[in-house]
């Protein structure tokens, strides 16, 4: 697992005891001391944290963003208020899905969550299909959480 990438908080998993495993080109916690069972469980009755830095961020800038990126997805994301978040697929020209995304609207652009095995393919071609008044940026060394369960909103 030495030439595995690391999460931001990939040194704090292994500090709290987590079992270690790779995941999408990531070393990543697979379970910790009390094991995957009571994990579920909580998560399933309360709520669980799970670290995804794994996955692709990025931000799209400018003032077209989010008309832009509604050329590359079934819509709609012109029409989110700031702070608003979607989830949706990215398109090919033929409107086949490339992979499913999150797009959170922001006061200068949209951000996009793309799925880890995807996030090199989905930038190459978020990248090629921009207008010249978007910029493009990977976000590469942030951290990134959910949180899950019927206790997550409390």
């Amino acid at each position: 697992m030495t030439d595995l990438k690391l999460t931001p908080l990939a040194a704090l998993h292994r500090e709290l005891g987590a079992k270690m495993t790779a995941f999408a080109g990531y070393q990543m916690p697979v379970q910790y001391k009390n094991g995957i069972i009571h994990e579920h469980l909580h998560c399933r009755s309360q709520a669980g944290f799970f670290d995804i830095s794994h996955m692709g961020q990025c931000r799209i800038f400018g003032d077209r963003a989010a008309a832009a990126l509604d050329k590359l997805t079934p819509g709609g994301i012109a029409e989110l208020a700031v702070g608003q978040q979607k989830y949706t697929v990215l398109t090919n020209a033929a409107g086949g899905v490339i992979d499913d995304i999150i797009v959170t609207r922001v006061t200068d652009g949209v951000g996009i969550i793309v799925n880890a095995g995807c996030k090199d393919k989905d930038f190459a071609y978020l990248r090629e299909r921009l207008p010249a008044d978007c910029r493009f940026e990977a976000l590469r060394d942030q951290a990134l959480l959910a949180l899950q369960g019927p206790g997550a909103a409390a």
